[in-house]
């Protein structure tokens, strides 16, 4: 299933300045899926549709530049439009076991589609399962499938304390999270903290994503990489950055916040979140706005507040996955699938023949590495595995030998069609600042005039962990 038979025999002039071109440009079409990391199973007749309902966004003005070719090819208007299939990967036909998603245009000109209805039934034995995606355009023309990761099964969420054992139900630090409300276990009631033109907000369609950072414990725990009632934390919308204030966050039991809870926060908990400078005030909602709720001590138990309904929130993990790739250099539509994905980088050698060994899935015989815009040598070992010669950096400036500045390239895999699929990883190149100080005058080490050049370093950084400072 890695494509290898595809038929690449009309091949587009990829080269140097093509791909420079696209660099620097970037029109690029990238599909992003948002779902939980668990699913609780329905019993029976039920339908206990997943919550937050996964969601498909899709960026970049590649789409609209594809839209127009096909347009200029003589397609109608209403043959461009997209639209797609979700459902479980146990799906046999994609068209009557999932669920049809319409995108609409949203005022950041992304496209939006979420599926509503989607649930995994008891009679599905597995522990695991992946959702799929089957994107196409309204002419019939099939973009690609993708697919999410990997989403666990569970009965109900979990009232014990939840030990090591568990660690894929307790929420880490740094990890993304949902959170919403339901006032009386009413599903049309259902309302998302979400993150619209920079503002928080309660909204009855869309969620966002935030990434939940441990601050300081109130109890002495010196490392703790779970987030534990108790703990101030951070949430910070992925999308855009907007930061809530430090909160602590409490156990729910009852629409009491219990002030003496220090447990592991589990999936699908009701949790409360208080502000950690401002004394009994919770963050809540109130229709679409969110506010502060004041609580009420309770007179028989001080280690009690009560709450509304406003200010009981039920957190669940969440996966972002994106799949970012280019047709410009391809003549025809073409399919996308399978997307390859690097999911690690492992540098073998040094000096002239540095190799580099992407780690990844979906790899093919049809897939060239490339960095920037220089190509690289590249040998195919398995699905799983890529290896390429990395580029001398002289290809890419002459004068490089004589500059002081690292040089950091976008990796990139571009298909024999022409096809580019953008990686989150880059390269640097390290220039040496200076020769060895020679302390000794015996001391038979020169420094060449070319010690520079054979004593590169070569370094590779992903988005979010960089290495350097990259503008």
């Amino acid at each position: 299933a890695c494509g290898c038979d595809q038929n690449f025999s009309s091949l587009p002039k990829v080269n140097r300045d093509s791909v420079r071109q696209y660099l620097q440009f970037r029109p690029d079409q990238s599909v992003i899926i948002l779902h939980a990391k668990v699913a609780q199973k329905s019993y029976g007749n039920e339908k206990r549709f997943f919550c937050p309902p996964p969601c498909v966004y899709l960026t970049g003005h590649g789409w609209r530049l594809r839209q127009e070719q096909l347009k200029a090819s003589g397609l109608g208007e209403s043959s461009c439009w997209l639209f797609g299939y979700m459902g479980l990967d146990s799906s046999a036909d994609p068209r009557t076991d999932s669920f049809k998603l319409s995108f609409e245009e949203q005022t950041d000109r992304r496209m939006f589609a979420c599926a509503k209805t989607l649930y995994i039934s008891d009679k599905d034995k597995r522990k695991h399962f992946r959702l799929l995606l089957h994107m196409y355009h309204s002419g019939g023309q099939e973009i690609g499938t993708f697919n999410s990761r990997l989403i666990k099964v569970i009965s109900k969420p979990s009232q014990k304390r939840q030990s090591m054992k568990n660690a894929d139900l307790c929420i880490s630090s740094g990890s993304k999270v949902s959170l919403f409300n339901r006032l009386r276990s009413q599903t049309v009631s259902t309302r998302y903290l979400a993150v619209e033109d920079g503002a928080f907000v309660a909204s009855a369609k869309q969620w966002t994503a935030f990434t939940v950072t441990l601050g300081l414990r109130s109890s002495a725990f010196s490392v703790i990489l779970y987030i534990c009632y108790g703990c101030v934390v951070q949430l910070v919308c992925t999308d855009s950055g907007v930061v809530l204030p430090p909160m602590v966050i409490r156990k729910v039991n009852k629409q009491h916040a219990c002030l003496d809870v220090d447990e592991p926060v589990s999936q699908l908990h009701k949790c409360a979140f208080q502000f950690r400078d401002r004394s009994h005030m919770y963050l809540c909602l109130s229709n679409e706005k969110i506010i502060q709720f004041q609580a009420s001590p309770c007179p028989k138990e001080s280690n009690k507040v009560l709450l509304n309904d406003g200010s009981c929130w039920t957190i669940i993990g969440t996966e972002v996955v994106e799949y970012t790739f280019s047709e410009s250099l391809t003549s025809h539509p073409t399919t996308i699938s399978p997307v390859p994905v690097i999911n690690g980088l492992e540098l073998n050698g040094g000096g002239h023949v540095a190799m580099l060994e992407l780690h990844g899935e979906n790899f093919g015989p049809h897939l060239q590495v490339w960095f920037g815009n220089m190509q690289a040598e590249t040998m195919f070992r398995s699905a799983r595995s890529l290896l390429c010669v990395i580029p001398d950096v002289s290809i890419l400036s002459d004068e490089w030998r004589w500059m002081r500045q690292p040089i950091t390239v976008p990796l990139s895999l571009i298909r024999l069609d022409g096809l580019i699929y953008r990686s989150s990883y880059s390269f640097t190149y390290t220039p040496e600042h200076s020769a060895p100080i020679q302390t000794n005058c015996t001391t038979e080490r020169t420094a060449d005039s070319n010690s520079l050049i054979d004593t590169i370093h070569q370094e590779f950084t992903r988005t979010n962990f960089h290495l350097f400072m990259q503008s």
